[in-house]
């Protein structure tokens, strides 16, 4: 296999990411990565905010805010504090937290699922370099990625959305890498 195929062949998602996180120079790696996905026009439909250290403790704040306003509107009972510490602990669950941002632009060529498609790839050059690079990483989203506090907290222009967060850090030893279940490829293939 080579040296570029292995990832693509073994990557796999991790849910628990501990430090080292990838350093500033690494960091910038996994971006140049991102911006090597296809992008129709050369629009880069994209940017990417970066959470860690304690930014990622206002990130939970930022989410429990948003859950009770989401609630609020549903008219449900808002989150009890063992429900409002579970949620303000889920950006602890790595060092680096990267949020995609996807940045529609009018063209008269890329529509709009062209330009979420871009994105999704730059998303997955970023995991790949962070197994090429020896980390893992885990693409999480949910409802509240979506939500209009998250939004404001962002502080995202009109045409943007958060599509997600990635989660990146070193893979805990204690949970060691999933096994992924081998298909056949034929069973994913027809002919025209």
């Amino acid at each position: 296999m080579t040296k570029l195929l292995e990832p693509l062949l073994t990557r796999n998602s991790a849910s628990k990411l501990s430090l080292p996180a990838p350093s500033d120079a690494q960091l910038r790696l996994l971006l140049q990565a991102a911006l090597r996905a296809p992008d129709h026009a050369n629009l880069r439909p994209w940017r990417f905010i970066i959470i860690k250290d304690e930014r990622r403790d206002a990130l939970g704040d930022l989410l429990v805010a948003a859950k009770q306003a989401e609630l609020s509107r549903q008219s449900k009972p808002l989150l009890d504090e063992t429900a409002q510490k579970k949620l303000k602990a889920k950006p602890l669950r790595a060092p680096l937290i990267i949020v995609p941002i996807m940045r529609y632009q009018e063209h008269a060529s890329v529509p709009e699922v062209e330009q979420v498609l871009s994105l999704g790839c730059a998303c997955q050059n970023i995991l790949l370099a962070a197994e090429a690079l020896s980390y893992a990483a885990i693409w999480r989203t949910g409802s509240l990625a979506f939500s209009d506090e998250v939004a404001q907290g962002f502080d995202l222009a009109k045409n943007e959305k958060a599509l997600g967060f990635i989660y990146v850090g070193t893979r805990d030893s204690k949970y060691p890498v999933k096994s992924i279940p081998q298909h056949n490829v034929d069973d994913f293939i027809s002919h025209f």
